[in-house]
């Protein structure tokens, strides 16, 4: 694994660029590898982020973004296992990384290196290593995060690390060669174009231009410095640059250092030949962007380097061309010999893409070429092409590309030109065959999104109305051309509210009726339809259907339910609404769209699909989703009561597991989803699919204690169920929000609710389903030290699985009152009861009660002294855990074991094994996590 701060914070897994997820996520990140090796406290991570101004939710927001930031610095960890990277320290975090894996530590090894060299008098040595050292910079340290974090001392003390090694590398240039002196030469112009006050830098400037033979621009260099002080701050040259301007004098003159020859055999130039200026003016008021800016900045060629291409890539109205401009008109400076541009229409409303012919006309026609020399073969014109640009440094822009093939023909390849390409298209030939890099835009985030409409409306008028202001962002999905078209709107009439179009918004959200304008192009529906309407009929007929999806994420096979078609013949179709841009593989196999896209595909389905379509492709979606969780629960929990469902519509492919660790991590992918569309069909007549979905959520949200998600869905599946008339329904529902209400400590609300479904179940004749409420009520009386009337339950309930012959029910009972005994203090009793619960579980299969077991015997054996029994049983119960991916559980048998290893004298051990279970209780966001961060606090 590699990371990357000197410059845009990245990081790679083998060749794989990870993505490192919302701004404050890459900022904590840059914040640790600042510190790498070294912690850096919660408060110190709280002050960083938030600066003076933190939520109350600051903390747990950086559990949250530490948890993700673990699973993807290291995506085999299992669920209970300590981190080795990202570990916690000290009160706070600790990134570990090896000196060969992070730049910055590469960085300092080398300029540590180089002062060594210089001081045994090796001063090439030195300023060859310093060369290598500075070659690792891509731009300012952690380009790309939030500017107020990017503005602490510790990001700009590495930027002032980069000043000081070309300072450095510049003071031994005398004795380098040729090449590395151009080498330094191309570096410190750089870093005092950043510094254009840095007196030092620009001394040091003037000295290597003069060293190098090049007199004049040195004196140059000095008038132009000297100026610059004398306007901006009124002061005279100091000392340093007077003495450099005094070597320039006396430098005997002499020819600039020759450098090796590009291998190219090109001839230069004609004299007077044109070099076109075609780039279109830059936005004045450009915002944002930083990030991607930054991993631009980074793939511009130098002088003498191949040839780049870079692809910029994204939905309509995502901000390509925008971005293109602003970064070419950037660069114009550093490409003398010309920058071109040419709109290659490859989505145009009205008329054909440009074709290969007319668009080398047009490059042709830049250079004055004459009429008669241009051959009527494209082969040909692109022969002709390149040799006009032989021996130049041009930059092209090739805006809006249709393909590979309409782009490839016009890339510039002499050394040194770069060619900016920018397609709704990803151009995945132009990556294989030509090498070209790519940058894929998503929607501007928050800060940048809000930034957008103050520079367009004024900082007073979105102060005025902050909260109208960011509802209008969140609204317009921080889509650039969306907040475009309403922020012109609402320039237009400045006396209206923001809180009035935030209204029309929020009215018309779902469709695409307020972003109506003028001329079509900015009308956000004609510019979706470009893309829409260039897409086969399947293809548009996925398109309109993902509509029905509940989201964020649709798989192969939910897509392949929608439409009810195989998962081969549905890959094909969404690969391709993934090239247009209209969908985004943001992990393989998992596919998501914009709020606005969906909004134009929701439009489409109304305007195509007849009810019918539209009913049947929605019952395929949801019978995928309900019978794919049924099927894991069945995996998960197989000795558990379930509910029968109907067998699924037709068409429709339900999800397969091979194993609980599948079932596991399907259900925690789909969650999001699943919670989704529960939600979503409650409000529009699935009443059935509501409570049924939400009764097969209820032990997978229980074992990782979702217990809040719990509350929700349970709620909403009582209505739903009512709705239905459905006392079974009620009767799970109720059972699941009461047990739930219990988790959080409402236990008011939690008597209420399983009184109601003891009754429902009664009713029904359900005994199993009774006596899974009395069990949830003795757990209620049991936190309530309430121990004998727990006992009681116990004893209802075993009766009732006994009538029912439901033999793991009546083991779980057994463990559970071997667990009131430990409450009890006899402990003797609760290892006879606890042994009975193991004995049946083994016997009939079922993990989850016997990993149950094994951890309320391990306590018991804790309290009777017998450590090493206790550690053996809850070790088993650990491992269980951590296989049937029980996150909660996996942590709760951790602090058994750390409670053992304390009660054998055992600190250090109990402190590590706290952590890992602090660890798992963050990632979770669960409330017991601030317990165990007090215990850890007191055995550390």
């Amino acid at each position: 694994m590699r990371f990357q701060i000197l410059g845009p914070v990245r990081v790679w897994q083998g060749t794989t660029d990870v993505k490192l997820g919302p701004p404050k996520q890459r900022a904590l990140l840059a914040l640790l590898l600042a510190h790498a090796g070294q912690p850096v406290p919660l408060h110190g991570v709280v002050d960083a982020l938030w600066q003076e101004d933190p939520p109350a939710t600051a903390v747990n927001v950086i559990h949250r973004h530490v948890a993700a930031l673990r699973r993807l610095l290291e995506p085999g960890l299992l669920s209970g296992t300590a981190s080795r990277r990202l570990v916690r320290d000290s009160g706070g975090y600790r990134i570990d990384v090896a000196p060969h894996e992070l730049d910055l530590l590469r960085f300092r090894a080398l300029r540590q290196d180089a002062r060594r060299s210089a001081r045994q008098g090796d001063r090439a040595k030195a300023v060859e290593l310093l060369v290598e050292a500075l070659d690792l910079w891509r731009g300012p340290a952690g380009s790309g995060i939030p500017p107020e974090v990017r503005a602490l001392p510790v990001f700009t003390a590495v930027d002032d690390e980069h000043v000081a090694a070309v300072k450095e590398a510049a003071g031994y240039v005398p004795t380098a060669g040729a090449v590395l002196t151009e080498h330094v030469l191309v570096t410190l112009r750089q870093a005092a174009a950043h510094h254009p006050l840095d007196e030092g830098l620009q001394a040091r400037l003037i000295e290597v231009l003069a060293a190098a033979g090049r007199q004049g621009e040195a004196l140059e260099t000095y008038r132009v410095v000297r100026a610059r002080l004398a306007d901006e701050l009124g002061l005279d040259p100091g000392p340093e640059l007077r003495e450099a301007q005094l070597t320039a004098l006396n430098q005997p003159r002499q020819p600039p250092a020759q450098v090796p020859a590009a291998p190219a055999a090109a001839p230069a130039p004609a004299s007077g030949a044109p070099s076109p200026t075609q780039l279109p003016r830059d936005l004045g008021a450009f915002t944002g962007r930083s990030s991607e800016l930054g991993l631009l900045d980074a793939l511009v060629p130098e002088p003498g380097d191949p040839a780049q291409a870079v692809v910029i890539s994204g939905m309509a109205g995502v901000g390509k061309t925008t971005l293109a401009v602003h970064w070419a008109n950037r660069l114009a400076d550093r490409f003398p010999d010309g920058q071109l541009y040419v709109d290659l229409r490859g989505f145009h409303l009205t008329g054909p893409a440009m074709s290969g012919p007319e668009a080398m006309r047009a490059l042709l026609d830049a250079f004055g070429t004459a009429v008669s020399r241009i051959p009527a073969e494209l082969r040909a014109q692109t022969a002709l092409y390149r040799s006009l640009l032989a021996g130049r440094r041009v930059l092209v822009v090739l805006d809006n590309a249709r393909d590979s093939e309409q782009v490839r023909p016009l890339l510039p390849a002499p050394p040194g030109c770069l060619a900016i390409v920018t397609s709704r298209h990803q151009l995945q030939g132009l990556m294989a065959v030509e090498g070209a890099h790519s940058v894929t835009l998503s929607p501007l985030d928050e800060d940048e999104a809000l930034a957008l409409l103050t520079r367009r409306l004024g900082s007073a008028r979105v102060t005025r109305e902050a909260a109208a202001a960011a509802e209008i962002v969140a609204l317009c999905g921080r889509l650039p051309l969306a907040l475009a078209i309403v922020s012109a709107r609402a320039a237009l009439n400045p006396g209206c509210p923001l809180a009035a179009i935030a209204d029309e918004l929020r009215t018309s959200h779902g469709s695409l009726d307020a972003f109506a304008g003028e001329p079509p192009l900015a009308d956000a529906r004609c510019v979706f339809s470009w893309s829409y309407q260039a897409l086969t009929p399947q293809a548009a007929e996925l398109f309109r259907l993902l509509a029905l999806h509940p989201g964020p994420h649709c798989s192969v096979a939910a897509a392949a339910s929608l439409t009810a078609t195989s998962t081969r013949e549905v890959r094909s179709r969404l690969a391709e609404l993934v090239r247009a841009h209209l969908l985004f593989e943001n992990e393989p196999g998992r596919f998501t769209s914009h709020s606005l896209l969906r909004a134009y595909a929701a439009e489409l389905a109304v305007e195509t699909e007849t009810a019918h379509d539209v009913a049947a492709a929605t019952t395929r979606v949801l019978d995928h989703y309900l019978h794919s969780a049924h099927t894991a629960e069945a995996v998960l929990a197989p000795h558990r009561e379930r509910i029968t469902l109907r067998r699924p519509a037709a068409h429709t492919l339900p999800e397969r597991f091979s194993d609980q660790r599948t079932a596991a991590d399907w259900f925690e992918r789909e969650r999001p989803v699943l919670l989704a569309a529960a939600a979503q069909h409650s409000r529009h007549g699935h009443d059935a699919f509501t409570w049924q979905l939400a009764s097969v959520l209820e032990m997978y949200l229980d074992r990782n204690g979702r217990w809040q998600q719990q509350r929700t869905v349970q709620s909403t599946a009582i209505t739903a169920a009512q709705r239905e008339g459905d006392l079974r329904g009620q009767a799970h529902a109720h059972r699941a929000l009461g047990f739930a209400l219990s988790r959080l400590g409402q236990w008011e609300g939690a008597d209420e609710h399983l009184e109601r479904a003891l009754r429902l179940f009664r009713e029904l004749g359900d005994m199993p389903g009774q006596a899974r409420v009395h069990r949830y009520r003795a757990f209620i009386a049991n936190q309530h030290g309430r121990h004998a009337e727990a006992l009681e339950h116990y004893r209802l309930a075993a009766d009732l699985y006994r009538a029912a012959g439901h033999l793991n029910g009546e083991a779980s009972v057994h463990n559970e009152v071997g667990w009131t005994y430990l409450l009890l203090g006899e402990y003797a009793k609760a290892v006879e009861e606890c042994g009975r619960s193991l004995a049946i579980h083994r016997e009939t299969g079922d993990h989850n009660g016997e990993a149950a077991a094994w951890d309320s015997l391990g306590v018991a054996h804790r309290h009777l002294g017998h450590h090493d029994h206790a550690l053996a049983s809850l070790r088993r119960a650990l491992g269980m855990y951590r296989r049937l991916r029980d996150s909660y559980l996996a942590a709760d048998t951790l602090v058994h074991i750390a409670d053992t290893h304390l009660a054998a004298d055992h600190a250090d051990s109990a402190a590590a094994t706290l952590r890992q279970a602090l660890d798992i209780l963050e990632d979770i966001g669960h409330p017991d996590a601030e317990g165990v961060r007090a215990r850890l606090l007191g055995t550390g």
